[in-house]
C-alpha cells in the first residue's frame, strides 16, 4: 500500500490520518486554511463515535474537555408539557460527551502531528484529475494511491447533491450561567410547534480555557438565517425569553448578531460513496439535520471503516469493501433523520400535534425508552458491519 492523499482535515479526515499512520500507512493531509481551526461550535459524541475515539487513543483527551451527557430533555413552551425525553444506558457506561468543536479537533490535530500525519496548510483543492488532486491556479500533487474525500458539505470532489432542508439555525458559543438550575449534564431544548427551538447544550471546556461553556442554537427557517445579521438582537432576545425564560441567563453575554454562527442543513446520500482512485467520507458522502445528534459520530466512523478496509487489503477491494460495511448504519440514520426532523423544525401544524400527543406517550411505553436510547446511541444498526473488529 502507498500513499493516500486526504481532501480536508477536520474530524473524519484527522480521525482518518490518524488510523492509517496507526498502520505506519504514509498520509498527506490537504487543508485550504493557512492555520488549523475548526468551523462551528457545540456537538454530541456519542457512544459510537466515543469508541472510535478510544481506538484512535484520542478518548481520555476529549474526555477531559467535554462533559458527560446523560439526558436530552424538550419541553413545549406553552404547555410545558416535556415532549422529548430520552436517557442513555442508565448504568452510565455508556452515556454521550457534549464537547466544543475546537475541543474535538484539538484533541485529534495534537494526536495527527504525535503519530507523523503530514499536513499541507493552505492548500485549496478544487478538483482532482485520476489520482492526482488540483490546486487552485491550476498546479497538480504527484499520484497517490487513493484519493480520500472528508472536504465536509462545501467539497469541490463530491458528486453529492443534497436537498437544502427548510430549517436552519443560528449557534453561540457562552460561559455556563451562574445561577442556572439547568443541569450540566442534559441537552435541554424548548419548542412551540415546530417553528420555534431553542437548545441549551453544556459543552465543558475549551482547550486554552477551563472556564465551563454552552453552545445556544436557535432554530430559524432559510429566510431568517440569510437575513440574522440584520436582526434587531434585543428584539430576538425578548421572543427567546418569551420563549424560554430559564434560558435567559444564557443571553445575557451574547452582544451581537455576529456573536451567533448561521448554519444551513442539507439531506442527501451517495448511493455509491468511492468512485475510481476515491472515497468519500462524513458529510462528503451523506448530510442530515443535526436532529439525532450523529454527525461528527457518522465522520468518526466512515473513518475507522476505511481504515479498517485498507488494513485488510487489497486496496481495490478496500473502497466496496468500507461501502457494504457502512451502508446499512447510514441508511438507516439517514431515514430516521429524514422522518424526526420535520416534528421539530418545519412549518407544518400536524407534525407537533403528532409528536406531541400520540408520539410522546409511545416514547414511554417498553420497549420504546430502551429503542430511543439506542437510537442516539448510535447504536440500532451495528455501525461498522463486519469491519467491527481489526484485523
Amino acid at each position: 500500500m502507498g500513499h493516500v492523499g486526504i481532501v480536508g482535515c477536520g474530524i473524519g479526515g484527522l480521525a482518518l490520518a490518524i488510523a492509517l499512520r496507526q498502520q505506519d500507512l504514509p498520509v498527506t493531509v490537504f487543508d485550504k486554511f493557512d492555520a488549523p481551526r475548526p468551523v462551528g461550535s457545540g456537538l454530541v459524541m456519542q457512544p459510537v463515535g466515543l469508541e472510535v475515539l478510544a481506538a484512535l487513543d484520542c478518548e481520555i483527551g476529549v474526555r477531559a474537555l467535554g462533559t458527560q451527557l446523560n439526558r436530552m430533555v424538550g419541553h413545549e413552551a406553552d404547555s410545558g408539557r416535556v415532549v422529548l425525553d430520552v436517557n442513555y444506558d442508565k448504568s452510565g457506561v455508556e452515556t454521550g460527551l457534549a464537547i466544543h468543536r475546537a475541543s474535538l479537533f484539538h484533541v485529534l490535530y495534537q494526536k495527527a502531528h504525535q503519530v507523523g500525519v503530514e499536513i499541507e496548510h493552505g492548500a485549496e483543492i478544487v478538483n482532482r484529475e485520476k489520482r492526482r488532486l488540483v490546486y487552485a491556479g491550476g498546479k497538480r500533487t504527484s499520484e497517490f494511491d487513493l484519493i480520500v474525500d472528508a472536504a465536509g458539505a462545501s467539497s469541490p470532489l463530491s458528486p453529492l447533491k443534497p436537498r437544502p432542508l427548510p430549517y436552519g439555525a443560528v449557534w453561540g458559543t457562552v460561559p455556563w450561567a451562574t445561577g442556572t438550575e439547568l443541569p450540566r449534564d442534559e441537552l435541554r431544548q424548548c419548542y412551540r410547534r415546530a417553528n420555534k427551538m431553542m437548545g441549551i447544550l453544556p459543552l465543558g471546556q475549551l482547550p486554552d480555557d477551563p472556564s465551563p461553556i454552552a453552545a445556544v442554537f436557535w432554530s430559524l427557517p432559510l429566510r431568517g438565517i440569510a437575513n440574522w445579521e440584520a436582526v434587531e438582537l434585543e428584539d430576538w432576545k425578548r421572543e427567546a425569553r418569551a420563549l424560554w425564560p430559564e434560558a435567559q441567563k444564557f443571553l445575557e453575554t451574547i452582544n451581537s448578531p455576529t456573536d451567533m454562527t448561521p448554519a444551513t442543513y442539507s439531506h442527501g446520500q451517495l448511493a455509491r460513496p468511492y468512485g475510481d482512485g476515491i472515497v468519500h467520507i462524513g458529510d462528503a458522502a451523506h448530510r442530515a439535520s443535526p436532529q439525532l445528534g450523529q454527525g461528527a459520530n457518522m465522520a468518526l466512523l466512515d473513518a475507522l471503516a476505511l481504515a479498517r478496509a485498507i488494513e485488510r487489503g487489497p486496496l481495490n477491494e478496500a473502497r466496496e469493501r468500507y461501502h457494504r460495511a457502512r451502508r446499512m448504519h447510514v441508511w438507516l440514520y439517514q431515514a430516521l433523520s429524514r422522518s424526526f426532523t420535520p416534528q421539530y423544525q418545519s412549518d407544518s401544524s400536524v407534525l407537533p400535534i403528532l409528536r406531541d400527543h400520540v408520539l410522546t406517550p409511545i416514547s414511554h411505553i417498553p420497549p420504546t425508552p430502551r429503542l430511543l436510547s439506542l437510537l442516539v446511541r448510535g447504536k440500532l444498526a451495528t455501525p461498522l458491519g463486519d469491519l467491527t473488529h481489526p484485523s
